[in-house]
């Protein structure tokens, strides 16, 4: 199985985050993987994206352009890089901030309303680990237990204490695709 992932949207969105948890999930299954992230020239506001590759054969280029899955957290996001899902591909679209449907109808579209979701939970910062979530459920790129893990190996030392919030989001994001 190979998924190549472009995950974008805001700075300060935590889209480089949720790349690394990825990637690092992919690596305790003994996964090759690849994480290249990508800023625009504003560290909060601005532009944010990274490419991240999980296989188990040989990632190849780091750089991602034709992804089978795409997760938009914004607008600009969704019109930027729906371009580069593969037909078939999966589009996850933050429907809490993108009021827009894709261009694309021969893809795989999962609306999940994460700002939504993660206010729910108390902390509109989570609203990337809600998204990742419905992404690792939608399809099953890692086992939520390897994520659970990563979690720990990404949040160390003193954003150590934010791993309990960030375990129920993404578990919230899992869940909400039973509802949607």
């Amino acid at each position: 199985m190979e998924q190549r992932v472009i995950m974008a949207g805001f700075g300060g969105q935590g889209i480089m985050s949720m790349g690394q948890l990825l990637a690092y999930a992919g690596m305790l299954e003994g996964k090759k993987v690849s994480w290249l992230p990508s800023y625009g020239p504003e560290q909060r506001g601005g532009t944010a994206n990274c490419h991240v590759v999980v296989t188990d054969g040989d990632p190849g280029s780091p750089l991602v352009t034709e992804a089978t899955s795409v997760i938009a957290m914004n607008r600009p996001s969704l019109e930027k890089f729906q371009r580069n899902l593969i037909k078939g591909g999966l589009l996850i679209v933050n429907s809490s901030l993108v009021d827009v449907k894709p261009d694309r109808t021969d893809v795989n579209v999962v609306y999940i309303k994460a700002n939504d979701i993660a206010n729910e939970l108390g902390d509109l910062r989570v609203a990337n680990m809600v998204a990742l979530g419905a992404f690792i459920k939608q399809t099953g790129v890692v086992k939520f237990e390897s994520a659970f893990s990563a979690l720990r190996k990404v949040m160390e030392g003193r954003k150590a204490v934010y791993i309990p919030q960030n375990i129920q989001a993404l578990k919230q994001g899992a869940l909400s695709l039973s509802t949607i």
